[in-house]
């Protein structure tokens, strides 16, 4: 795969969410336009800035795709103003903010495929929007809905003491999580903690999925590569399984890969996106969303695949 020689230049843009909320994300656009050309939307975890994908788009971007990420409401350019009382959810996150994002994309980039990069919770909010019957080919990174149980064994009791006694706690006291003051990723809305901390199996039996009608995943039609990395202590393979089995319309192919056989000692959780992968992991997601299938000499095994 050759690379273009184009400057990855970034643009700032506001998108209003149906609900008119305003949201704040950054583009890559090629200098023309090309409806053989997918343009990309970046999900990104809960509570990550959407500028940590930065070096993953621009590199996306020098492989002639176009690209776009966006802050949820309530993280980084789409934060306006104090979390407290602000009662944003996953399900806004993905029913509102993912939503806004697919317009945008159809609406922009007219006649082009749409294609979509989730990383943890962006993964299943690619399900929870109502345009994702327009999504082409969708790669996930460490894409789960964890159960507690589903946590790696090493390291579930200090997991389910953070994030379901401690995150909980500190949120009921300030009305939000502080998490920039804790060093646990950014400051989260009431909404989200509430669901992160709910003990369900299921995304239909979340607090805040309760006054949703339906639930897009599975009218998702998207060739779908889910990638686990076998020391991300969240994405188990019975927690990407559990995410990938809303997704029941969708072909799809589930890859893990340890850090030993790209020569490396840990990738972990979030990991994949720093650029010293750029070389060894990148290239299998960038495959998928130019040819929707994987190369012959992609590292990793498969632990599942649905035609």
């Amino acid at each position: 795969m050759t690379a273009l020689l184009l400057e990855p230049v970034s643009r700032a843009f506001t998108e209003p969410a149906a609900d008119g909320y305003l949201l704040g994300g950054f583009e890559w656009r090629q200098p023309t336009p090309d409806t053989t050309r997918a343009v990309v939307i970046i999900n990104a975890a809960t509570s990550v800035r959407c500028q940590y994908y930065s070096r993953f788009a621009e590199y996306l971007f020098s492989h002639g795709l176009d690209v776009m990420l966006f802050d949820y409401r309530g993280i980084g350019a789409s934060r306006a103003g104090s979390l407290r009382g602000f009662e944003a959810t996953w399900s806004d996150w993905g029913a509102l903010d993912a939503q806004a994002l697919l317009k945008r994309a159809q609406r922009e980039y007219p006649g082009q495929p749409i294609d979509v990069v989730g990383h943890s919770f962006g993964g299943c909010a690619a399900g929870l929007a109502a345009s994702g019957t327009a999504i082409r080919h969708l790669v996930t990174v460490g894409a789960q809905f964890a159960h507690w149980r589903d946590y790696a064994p090493a390291q579930r009791w200090q997991m389910l003491a953070k994030w379901h006694g401690v995150m909980p706690l500190l949120t009921r006291v300030c009305g939000y999580f502080p998490g920039k003051r804790m060093g646990w990723l950014e400051d989260t809305p009431a909404g989200v903690v509430k669901d992160w901390g709910a003990f369900s199996t299921r995304y239909e039996k979340l607090p805040s999925a309760r006054h949703l009608t339906a639930l897009p995943f599975s009218s998702v039609t998207a060739k779908t590569l889910a990638i686990s990395l076998s020391d991300d202590p969240f994405g188990t393979v019975a927690a990407i399984e559990r995410l990938l089995s809303h997704f029941s319309a969708s072909p799809r192919t589930h890859l893990r890969i340890k850090p030993e056989e790209i020569g490396e000692t840990s990738i972990g959780h979030f990991a994949f996106f720093h650029s010293r992968f750029q070389t060894t992991l990148w290239p299998i997601a960038l495959q998928w969303l130019q040819a929707g299938e994987l190369a012959l000499d992609v590292p990793g095994r498969v632990i599942s695949s649905k035609p």
